[in-house]
This record gives C-alpha cells, structure tokens and sequence, in this order.
C-alpha cells in the first residue's frame, strides 16, 4: 500500500509530495498531468523488477512510447534537469514468496523506498544515453511512529494488523562513497551486524532491490513485491471479450484478458474449499455476488457464470438476463466489462497492490457512476477491522475530469490537479500540484512544517456543474454515499456535494440559471 509519494525531476512532477489512502480520486483538466503521477507510480514499479533502461521505456510518452530516455525528465525549454529522484512510504506484505519459491516473513512492515537517477550519454556520440543509478534506500519506519505517517482516518486494530515488526539497524539498503567509488550496499535482514553485500554504483544495469531474494533479504524481498503490484490497469473491451483456453493464466491482466479464466478459479476455489474439501464462503456463490453487483449497474440480470466448452477447451464469460437469454461477452458493452471485471477484481483476494485506473467512468450512464464509485471503494481495503483474506491490503486510485464523479466521492478522498507556476534557478515554469479540500485530513492532520496545497471552492465549482441534474448526483441530505465494508457492513460518507461550504454556492448558481 502506497501511503506517500514524493517526486522530482520527473516530466512535470517537480517537488511533489502526495498522501494516499486506501481509495483516492484524482480530478483535473486534460493536460494538467494527472497521468504523470501513474507514469511516475509505474515507473517506480517497474524498477523493481526490470533493468532501468527497460523501466525507462516501459513508461508512455507523448507519442505513447518512450523512445529516449531523457524525455521522462523534467524539461524547461530545450533545458532538463540533471536527475530526478523518487521516495515512496509504503506498508507490504509481512509474508510472501520469491522467484525460487522460497517463503520470505517481514521483519517490518512500513518501509521508505528513494532512488536518485541521472542521464548519462551515450558514449560514442549517436550512442542512445542510458540512466546512471546516483542513490538507493530502502529503510524502515519504526512502528511507534506510524500514526504520525498514516494520517487517513483508520482504527488501531487496522494499523495494528497492516503495520508489524520491529529493525534493530536503520537500512536494509544504502548508498555509500561518491563518485566512481560509489557503491550500492545491501544489509543483512535480522540486523546481526554481518557485512552489507556491496555493488558498485558506476553502470549497475539495475536497482539492487530489483534482485534481492528470499534468502539474503526477506523484507526487501516484501518491498520488491508490493512494488510489483502496483498496476496501472487499462482495461480494453477487445481483451474482456475474448474467451480463454483452459490453460490460460487464472490472473486478470492489465488490460482485462483473462477474465473468464479468473472468474473460473474463484469459482471452482470455492467450491472445492481452500482444503480440497466442501466449499464454505458463508454459503455464498462467487458469480452469484458478481451477478448482484452488475444488476447494480445494469436491469434484468439473473446471473453471471462462465461456459466450459470442453470440446474445444475454451472458457467463456456468459450473463443471463432475466428472461434465461444467455449473453456471451462478445455481446456485452464496453462499459458493462469494465464493470464485471472490477466486480470480479473486487472478489479476489489473490489481487492485492495498488490498482490506477484513468477515467473509470467510461463507457457509464451518469446515472450509475455512483455504483461504479462504490464498487471501487469496496475493492479498496477497509480500514475501520483488521486485515484479512476478506479484507485484504488493496488500494485504488483513480483520475477523472467527470463533474459527476467529482460530485459523488468522498471529500476526504478527493484531490485536484492544477498547474501552478514557478520560479526556479531563474526558469519560470509550471508543475503540477495536487491539492485536498479544506478540512479534510489531508489539510489537518500534516505536521506543522508541511504546507498543504488546499482547492479554492472557485476551481471545485467548475467540476460541480449545476447544470448536471441533481437526481444524478443524490439529495444533499449529508449523509453521504454507502461504501460497503467487507461482512455486509455500510458505512456513511460525506461526498462533495455534501459540503455545506458548497451547497450555498450550487443553489445559488441554480436560481440564477
């Protein structure tokens, strides 16, 4: 779970510091550089498993592909900035597994990851530049201080399950010497005091937690995992379409392939029981709540399943309307896939991590963006109990420039994207900066050396459109959309529109119309 991420250098992300929770909603113009922060998020992941010229060109530019490396660097005019650097606070898993198969156990769960990159050209000339590794740390972050950092509301029962452990040295990896003589050092897990594993700095093709493993480092294993998890999901209706063969990967990809051959295993899981024995899952059928899920979004559905064509070894994704019509995927809109594969997403407890996704409300009646949003909420972890396999450690985030779901989120999830102007080294640009409404816990809970940028209700009333019906929106009774926890549990949220320091300026803009 990403809780903090602060970026620099990178296209136009200069001196960012975001907060998470488990569920955020990023709105702003086209252009503003909403994407940018996934890019920077995958980037940051795909560093963690792949070389860095490889994670350099993993991440889109412009034209939707990077073709040099120095265009993900911040750029004033023909100018760029000599790196750009990263720092992440995340919480992992406290148990996992590695490459080999081998069984890693955390011996603390809330870690800060930073890396330094620099460009470095080509050295004959028209030779391609590369990235140059400047500094690599990953350290932990003592337990009795989680609070001062997990600033979203949760309870202590929560934090108390999702932060665990306790580090007798304060690196796992560390960056030491300077120059040629610079070296990148790994630090044995259970702080014995053995010497760190030492890799010179000078053209290492790779982080070095993109090659730890279970043995010399568990925890920095963990780290590299969640890492790893954290997806951008783009989910193409010709991928949710296409049936799977039986031996298909029972893993949704991130681009929704896949799908049926997931919905198969929970299906078939469940029914054996994680023993091998009678299925239990409090009597529930997984496509029967997939199926009551999408009736949230679309009438007449009666249920979900998936065909097994054992002649041709294909597994197809069906819903059944209420007149027993069954509806193959390929008949189902672009937006009713989206729909089923986050509802399939949202019963898995295998798909754990962080999940962005842009513009979710596509292919949505505005009508039903509420159902899309709390679908979206609920795959998110919970943090009023404990987690478990029925809650497990997942976030989402999402960005929109939909008034409608502008409208719809909870304030305290909600962040704006808007270019600010600044003046560095005598160079006037813009960067992006993201800010919370006022009172939220974003604004209020931040130590007192940190300024907060905070929305003008000025830049939130352009999202909030009154021209957008109200009923579309719900009442401004205040009390809020549902967000189901795991359990069948509701509890009562606070939306924008909700906001008493809104509602005045929405009627009034109204009247006038």
């Amino acid at each position: 779970m990403l809780t903090r991420l602060k970026v620099s250098g990178f296209k136009n992300l200069v001196d960012l510091d975001v907060r998470f929770g488990p569920f955020t909603c990023i709105a702003g113009a086209n252009g503003v550089g909403k994407s940018n922060l996934f890019d920077a998020i995958h980037f940051l992941s795909a560093l963690a498993d792949h070389p860095l010229i490889e994670a350099a060109k993993s991440v889109r530019d412009e034209s939707g592909k990077t073709a040099d490396v120095r265009s993900l660097f911040h750029r004033v005019g023909d100018e760029y900035d000599e790196q750009m650097s990263f720092e992440a606070e995340m919480i992992v898993p406290g148990q996992g597994v590695d490459d080999l198969g081998q069984t890693a156990e955390a011996s603390i769960t809330f870690l800060r990851y930073a890396v330094v990159l620099a460009y470095r050209k080509g050295e004959n000339g028209g030779a391609p530049g590369a990235l140059e590794l400047l500094k690599e740390e990953l350290s932990h972050i003592k337990i009795g201080d989680a609070s001062k950092y997990l600033l979203f509301p949760h309870n202590l029962k929560w934090r108390d399950s999702a932060v665990r452990g306790r580090r007798s040295v304060a690196y796992l990896i560390s960056t030491a010497g300077e120059g040629a003589s610079r070296v990148i050092q790994l630090h044995q897990d259970k702080g014995t005091g053995g010497r760190p594993q030492q890799r010179s700095a000078v053209k290492l093709p790779r982080t070095v937690l993109s090659v730890v493993n279970a043995a010399e480092s568990p925890t920095a294993l963990l780290a590299r995992r969640e890492m790893r998890s954290w997806r951008l999901l783009q989910l193409e209706p010709s991928s949710l379409r296409k049936p799977d063969e039986f031996t298909a990967p029972p893993r949704l990809g991130m681009d929704g392939s896949h799908l049926p051959a997931t919905l198969d295993r929970l299906s078939r899981a469940q029914s054996a029981g994680a023993d091998g024995g009678p299925g239990t899952a409090e009597g529930h059928d997984v496509c029967g709540q997939v199926a009551s899920r999408l009736a949230e979004l679309i009438e007449g559905v009666r249920d979900v399943s998936v065909d097994r064509d054992e002649k041709r070894e294909l597994l197809t994704l069906v819903v059944t309307d209420l007149d027993n019509t069954p509806l193959p995927a390929r008949a189902l809109s672009d937006g009713t896939l989206r729909f089923l594969a986050l509802a399939v997403i949202e019963m898995d407890p295998e798909a754990q991590g962080l999940l962005c996704l842009e513009e979710p409300e596509n292919g949505i009646h505005p009508e039903r963006i509420p159902a899309m949003l709390d679908l979206l909420q609920s795959i998110a972890v919970g943090t009023d109990e404990p987690v478990s396999d029925d809650n497990p450690l997942r976030q989402v985030i999402i960005n929109t420039h939909s008034p409608v779901v502008v409208g719809e989120v909870q304030d305290d999830s909600l962040l704006v994207a808007e270019l600010k102007e600044t003046i560095r080294g005598g160079m006037r640009f813009k960067r992006v900066c993201f800010g919370c409404l006022p009172g939220t816990w974003r604004e209020t809970k931040v130590p007192p050396q940190e300024t907060p940028a905070v929305v003008s209700r000025g830049v939130l009333l352009h999202y909030l459109n009154p021209h957008v019906p109200r009923d579309s929106l719900g009442s401004y009774t205040g009390e809020g959309t549902s967000q189901r926890k795991a359990g069948g549990r509701h509890t009562r949220k606070r939306r924008v529109v909700d906001r008493e320091d809104f509602m005045p300026l929405l009627d009034g803009v109204t009247e006038k119309q």
